[in-house]
């Protein structure tokens, strides 16, 4: 089971000084900051997915790549633009969530084709158009007209895609995208696919469903799909039935899930073989919003914020050496969450008590928890955060690469 991270330009700068909150004046984020791959021993992912609509962008607007970043991966190409190892492959596609609003995708064939052709990725996904709306019920007759429109345009790019490939003699691998609404709408859809020719074919549209109604999918695709067939699944993240996917064909999938729980989940941001901690949160006073409004209202003196935001990473970096106790860390964070948070809002503390107790930066085997320790807890601007999603893609590695094949074999 191969594990692909959608690449959205996250890297973090080797010379950030924690204790400062500086970067080097010499640093060239291009040329000096580090990707996951780069960092993490283990690699963290077996492939990387570069969509699009992040590098050119879509009717939405620009990508997430400025104008030199664009130029610089269409002249070098994806494997010297991320530096990547020979073991990690790689895959494009359209980011049809970019465009999912509009009537039609807003690019060619040939525009797509290019795109994957001057990048060199091993292999390329078809242009689809995301359906929104799942119902295992609703035959083809009576579902809603534009779930049937999208899942034909999906399908009607899929077969140009194709002979697009094969009269451009291109090397790179098709994908075609399979959209659907239901278990039989998506087997049809896969069917049709193999039909075109496609060997391997990317299921979309699956984020919202539950895993019950994925693994319907996935046995009604068994009644109709190739035994050489290969499925990939786009934006799914089920470790606990990964192994049972696999069993239906299943053999890769992409996602940002572990990587962006570090700095978005409300809770579960350190993730461990067995369990997810709370990062602890100690904002910069300068870099949070509704602390600065509680400032200027004066309703908290920015003299003792600072004080207390100095004091609560003094103590963490004390307790991390051994010279401090989990008591006066806990006393400190509750005093200056009590500044920074709403009343209303439910305290973390607790939560905080037991990361802290735990100390899972300690045991952890990454090469960023042993260099860093527990400043990879501590929820505080993207360095750290982005830090902490580079462990999680790691921990997540591991536990991706002991899922048995359907022969018995670990990853």
């Amino acid at each position: 089971m191969k594990f692909y991270f959608p690449d959205s330009q996250d890297q973090v700068s080797p010379t950030f000084n924690f204790f400062t909150e500086e970067h080097s004046p010499h640093r060239v984020r291009q040329r000096d900051d580090k990707y996951a791959h780069e960092i993490l021993k283990p690699l963290p992912y077996d492939g990387l997915l570069v969509s699009k609509a992040i590098v050119d962008g879509s009717v939405k607007g620009a990508g997430k790549y400025s104008m030199p970043q664009r130029e610089r991966l269409y002249r070098l190409g994806v494997r010297r633009y991320f530096r990547l190892p020979e073991n990690i492959v790689t895959i494009g596609d359209c980011g049809a969530f970019n465009y999912a609003d509009e009537e039609l995708p807003p690019y060619t064939i040939d525009e797509v084709l290019d795109f994957y052709e001057r990048c060199g990725f091993h292999a390329g996904i078809s242009i689809d158009h995301v359906i929104f709306g799942y119902d295992p019920k609703v035959s083809d007759e009576e579902a809603n007209p534009v779930w049937k429109t999208r899942r034909e345009i999906s399908l009607r790019y899929a077969a140009d895609f194709y002979e697009a490939v094969e009269r451009r003699g291109n090397k790179i691998e098709p994908v075609g995208a399979a959209q659907g609404w239901s278990p039989a709408s998506y087997a049809d859809s896969v069917q049709r696919l193999q039909k075109i020719g496609y060997k391997r074919i990317a299921l979309g549209g699956m984020v919202p469903l539950k895993t019950a109604d994925i693994l319907a999918c996935l046995k009604e695709i068994d009644q109709v799909r190739s035994s050489t067939t290969e499925l990939h699944l786009l934006g799914i993240t089920r470790v606990a039935s990964m192994e049972e996917f696999a069993l239906h064909g299943v053999t890769s999938f992409d996602s940002t899930s572990p990587f962006r729980q570090s700095f978005m989940d409300d809770r579960n941001n350190y993730h461990t073989a067995g369990m997810a901690y709370t990062a602890i949160r100690v904002p910069q006073v300068d870099g949070n919003p509704a602390l600065k409004r509680r400032i200027l209202a004066g309703e908290v003196s920015q003299v003792k914020a600072r004080s207390a935001e100095r004091e609560c990473m003094k103590r963490l970096r004390a307790y991390d050496e051994g010279s401090e106790t989990v008591d006066r860390v806990i006393e400190i964070l509750e005093d200056y969450e009590r500044l920074v948070e709403s009343d209303k809002k439910q305290s973390r503390v607790p939560a905080y008590r037991v990361t802290l107790e735990a100390k899972p930066w300690k045991s952890c085997k990454c090469t960023i928890c042993a260099a860093h320790g527990v400043e990879i807890a501590i929820f505080r601007g993207s360095e750290r955060n982005k830090r902490r999603g580079f462990h999680n893609l790691s921990v997540f590695a591991t536990k991706m690469h002991h899922i048995k094949h359907p022969l018995g074999q670990e990853n």
